[in-house]
């Protein structure tokens, strides 16, 4: 039975690229630098289609700046229409473009292919860190907030931010005293922590994961409803230590607004082949994410509803101008 459910899935995708052009040169763009989630997003689509005869190869491309911003308008200004270019993101992305960090983007700017995996927020300090616990972290930035910096990825309402300043209002601190270093990506973060630029980061999980091989890091809380499998299985979660926050964080890719529907639905088909197969489950598990799968339409609903409800916490902190 399995062996004719991974055949299906085989003849789904040969199918669904038979009639791409160029089938063997399709492009993964990576809005940020190497390492971090975005890089890891577009490594895991990269594996998943290299095992599926048919399917095109992914070549890796990075093009960070903005967090998100240049990839963005790089492709819905110049690239539209390209079949084969695919952009990941996350759902930091879909919180920047709520803010209006891409200019005056909007959802239905693009199309939404596909999210394949979801990992969650978590806030992390040097293993060598005085710092065992959330509580004597947000204790140390509550008594003296400009001893502590925490290195992040974008600028002020970006999702490191907004988790950084839900923990910190829990713990009776003002959100604007935090101090913070704005890098590009998760990469750059963990690389700054380990220098003893920022003492600690708030990131995600995968990113933390890839960080705590060199066993150089220490992860104080994970954002997430339960207890997280796997590696970080002894990592107690936000709420387990008294700060009610959960920031799951999905990933996939999208393509330009112009896409053929025939090269559209394509694509869609081939993600959704891909996320039935045992050995994609094992891939996702190995590069520290966790079960998500939406494409197409119910992908684009999600995101969304994910706009709405980033709007909500915005007027929250203040991040929107309201008209």
């Amino acid at each position: 039975m399995g062996a004719m459910k991974s055949s299906h899935v085989l003849l789904l995708t040969i199918l669904a690229f038979g009639g791409l052009p160029h089938a063997n040169a399709a492009e993964c763009l990576i809005p940020s630098k190497p390492g971090g989630g975005m890089d890891l997003t577009c490594k895991l689509a990269q594996k998943a289609l290299h095992d599926q005869p048919g399917a095109p190869e992914l070549t890796l491309r990075y093009l960070p700046g903005g967090v998100g911003a240049v990839a963005w308008h790089s492709v819905v200004s110049q690239r539209r229409s390209e079949a084969n270019t695919l952009v990941t993101f996350s759902g930091g992305s879909v919180l920047n473009l709520a803010l209006g960090k891409f200019g005056k983007a909007d959802v239905d700017d693009v199309r939404w292919v596909a999210a394949f995996g979801a990992d969650y927020g978590m806030v992390a300090v040097r293993a060598d860190s005085p710092y065992k616990t959330l509580s004597d972290l947000l204790g140390a930035i509550k008594r003296n907030p400009k001893q502590v910096l925490i290195g992040m990825s974008g600028t002020v309402g970006s999702q490191d931010w907004i988790k950084m300043a839900l923990l910190a209002r829990m713990a009776g601190v003002d959100p604007r005293k935090l101090r913070f270093v704005a890098l590009e990506g998760g990469g750059e973060q963990f690389i700054a922590m380990g220098a003893g630029h920022v003492q600690a980061v708030s990131g995600d999980t995968s990113e933390a994961l890839l960080a705590a091989r060199a066993g150089n890091v220490r992860v104080l809380a994970v954002l997430s409803e339960q207890r997280l499998p796997g590696a970080l299985a002894g990592v107690r979660t936000a709420r387990e230590q008294g700060y009610d926050v959960v920031w799951p964080v999905i990933r996939g890719v999208w393509m330009g607004p112009d896409v053929r529907e025939a090269d559209y639905r394509r694509w869609v088909k081939a993600f959704d082949g891909v996320e039935t197969s045992p050995a994609f489950a094992q891939m996702r598990s190995q590069a520290g994410l966790y079960p998500f799968a939406l494409t197409g339409e119910a992908l684009t609903r999600y995101v969304k509803q994910s706009v709405d409800t980033y709007h909500r916490q915005a007027r929250q902190f203040k991040l929107l101008r309201e008209p």
